[in-house]
């Protein structure tokens, strides 16, 4: 390559990339809002603001299921709103401001105990109805991102992997955070977190502005003004989307599960309270790491067997959980980094395999309606451990539960192989799709 090449190319590069960290930033407040509080609010709630166990368990369920199966209609909608960069555009703003909103809600109660699961249930849907709206128009956004260059790949990776490296950030400090103020003296705990819901709304406000202004436009398709039941039909039609979805349903709930129960396993297994930020930034700042490394794995060998090999590298990081106990805290935080590489897998590589079996002129928010509910059903059901772990005898502060530890260790692994042969089986339909 003459000097004159490279002098050509490297404003392009910049430029690339300039693009892709303008349509990633608003990975940040998104995650912030999404796995980080299913992991905090358990916790939260029961043990600094009194709500049973139980009760907790059964309105992260019954929010969650109400949340999933809107989702699909949130797809068709965005769907008939992106042919407008006006309609599409408020659309986005009005989500950001509810999820602003509810954010503060959740962590900034103002009802007595008797209230507090209404309060609970209340600000959880508004947040997952005002997060869905927001996700389901940005993951369809980034999937239409393939159509701008040739090499569709290369794109959607070079997107999912700054989208995913700023949620990874976001998942890190929503993580600390919380963790971090729980141990402050309970007076201080309320005003702690009205600073950090402010700079939560902050952060959300920037990243819609960057999105809006500055990031590549939505790429229009012919399929935009589908009626409902043409997009649903070409949905069902897609053999290599419908093989996806159940590794990827098992793959969720292998993950929700453990993010459901880590603070507790922390707490009462570890009895390691104090390290509670530091195993999960160790978990999250691993993912981050390794992100780039199975977004290059996937480049040589392909999107799905990466995903494998990061399935069986969760597995065999949980699966050891279960022997620890009081005083293992440096062998789980070798578990966090080896369980947080694998997790990069998970988050990058999933959303890339969905936008390669998305065809040319389909309608891509309703398949990311489809896909996120699958997601938050998966969360849902992870809810239903809680009252179920209540009903076997565990209370937070009960030291030394087998029931926490099958919950927390075995049963993931399990939902996890069964992605892992799901997956296998349906290699080829993914490959062919890709091709």
């Amino acid at each position: 390559m003459n000097s004159r090449t490279h002098t050509h190319q490297a404003p392009k590069i910049w430029h690339q990339i300039s693009d892709y960290a303008a349509y990633g930033l608003l990975g940040m407040p998104l995650a912030m809002s999404a796995l980080p509080v299913y992991v905090q609010v358990p916790a939260y709630y029961t043990t600094q603001l009194g709500l049973t166990l139980a009760s907790t368990g059964w309105v992260l369920f019954l929010a969650r299921l109400f949340d999933t199966f809107q989702d699909p209609l949130l797809g068709y909608w965005i769907d008939r709103l992106h042919s407008s960069s006006h309609g599409l555009q408020n659309w986005l703003m009005i989500a950001a401001l509810g999820l602003a909103v509810a954010f503060a809600g959740l962590w900034l109660p103002p009802v007595a105990t008797t209230y507090l699961a209404l309060w609970l249930a209340v600000m959880l849907i508004l947040t997952y109805t005002a997060h869905s709206m927001l996700n389901i128009a940005y993951l369809s956004w980034g999937a239409k991102l393939q159509h701008s260059e040739p090499h569709k790949s290369g794109v959607l990776l070079g997107a999912a992997a700054w989208r995913e490296g700023a949620g990874l950030v976001g998942v890190i400090i929503a993580s600390i955070a919380p963790s971090i103020i729980m141990l402050k003296p309970r007076p201080q705990i309320a005003w702690a977190m009205g600073w950090y819901s402010l700079s939560f709304s902050v952060l959300l406000m920037i990243a819609m502005f960057t999105l809006l202004r500055l990031s590549p436009k939505w790429q229009s398709s012919s399929g935009s003004h589908s009626k409902l039941r043409h997009n649903w039909s070409a949905i069902k039609a897609n053999q290599a989307f419908r093989k996806l979805l159940l590794p990827y349903f098992f793959n969720a709930v292998s993950v929700a599960i453990p993010a459901t129960l880590v603070i507790f396993f922390i707490h009462d297994r570890l009895q390691a309270a104090s390290k509670t930020a530091l195993f999960l930034a160790s978990y999250f700042i691993a993912a981050t790491i390794g992100l780039p490394v199975w977004v290059g794995l996937a480049k040589k060998i392909g999107v799905a067997p990466s995903w494998g090999i990061g399935m069986v590298l969760a597995i065999l990081a949980f699966s050891s959980t279960a022997w620890l106990g009081a005083g293992d805290s440096n062998k789980y935080m070798i578990v966090c980094i080896v369980a947080g590489l694998a997790l990069g897998a998970d988050l990058a590589l999933p959303p890339v395999l969905l936008a390669q079996v998305i065809g040319l002129n389909e309608t891509a928010a309703s398949y990311y309606g489809v896909w996120t509910l699958l997601g938050k059903l998966a969360l849902a059901l992870s809810g239903l451990g809680l009252p179920i772990l209540a009903y076997f005898g565990y209370q937070p502060g009960l030291a030394g539960s087998a029931a926490l530890t099958l919950a927390y260790a075995i049963v993931p692994c399990v939902c996890k192989g069964m992605a892992l042969i799901l997956l296998v089986r349906s290699y080829s339909s993914y490959r062919k799709a890709a091709s």
